[in-house]
């Protein structure tokens, strides 16, 4: 069985200072990490080979050539391999030109039995890129999966959360699954395992290497149009409560109540 873990690398928003304005974010120069959804589809692919025989897990992700170094946690966690697709076109690029990107490398790899994937992303969190990239292979896709069971003749069964209830949905692979954060508790590797993932193989492709380029990964091609990424405008009323702890409370209580905050 090969399993394929889709991973996008992010920005550590921790980092994430704001000009003066208090709303534009700075962005330049923050360190960048895997994100935290697709570290728990990398998990389940992990916790499915060390419970069934002859499976293969291998770390695929498109980016920047940040990702060199990146990717070695896929690694160190437990992938056997790492594909990397690395152009500047991929830097800013949409959720539809990655999903192309995604899906023409899929097919390079060649014969996979699951494609792993988290349902969105810490940063846009659009959660178009598992749907895209299942629609242009052509392929079943089981989405907001919180349990997934694969049995041994490659049958995937998928717990789905739907918030009001849960569905269970099964299907044959090959299938493309999407995963959310309740299905698991990504494993922090040892030291070990960090050593030796700088000598497992880790294989480099370009959009060239996959016939893709300019005219359909690109800002050009792109399908939507970002006006703006600011924070929330806020005020503050700076108000100053004044006498002992019963009158500030007193006092804070009927603000907030003119407010409409508490009735």
């Amino acid at each position: 069985m090969r399993i394929v873990v889709c991973l996008k690398e992010v920005i550590d928003l921790a980092q994430v200072r704001f000009k003066t304005d208090g709303r534009t974010p700075v962005l330049d120069g923050l360190p960048v990490r895997l994100g935290a959804f697709e570290k728990n589809a990398l998990e389940e692919a992990i916790r499915i080979k060390e419970r069934l025989t002859e499976v293969e897990v291998i770390a695929l992700s498109a980016g920047s050539g940040r990702l060199k170094e990146s990717i070695k946690e896929a690694l160190a966690m437990g992938a056997d391999r790492a594909v990397l697709v690395l152009d500047p076109l991929l830097e800013i690029a949409d959720s539809a030109g990655v999903a192309r990107t995604l899906a023409a490398a899929l097919e390079r790899i060649g014969s996979w039995d699951v494609c792993l994937l988290g349902e969105g992303s810490d940063d846009e969190y659009t959660g178009q890129t598992p749907s895209r990239v299942a629609v242009l292979l052509g392929l079943p896709q089981i989405t907001n999966v919180r349990e997934l069971d694969i049995a041994g003749d490659g049958r995937v069964r998928g717990t789905r959360d739907l918030e009001a209830e849960l569905e269970v949905v099964a299907c044959d692979s090959p299938v493309v699954v999407s995963v959310t954060s309740e299905l698991n508790t990504p494993r922090l590797p040892p030291l070990t395992a960090i050593l030796k993932a700088g000598r497992k193989p880790v294989e480099v492709w370009t959009l060239a290497d996959l016939g893709l380029g300019p005219g359909t990964v690109g800002p050009r091609e792109a399908q939507v149009e970002v006006l703006s990424n600011l924070a929330p405008a806020g005020s503050r009323k700076n108000q100053i409560l004044d006498g002992d702890l019963e009158a500030q409370i007193e006092e804070l209580l009927r603000s907030l109540e003119r407010e409409g905050v508490i009735s």
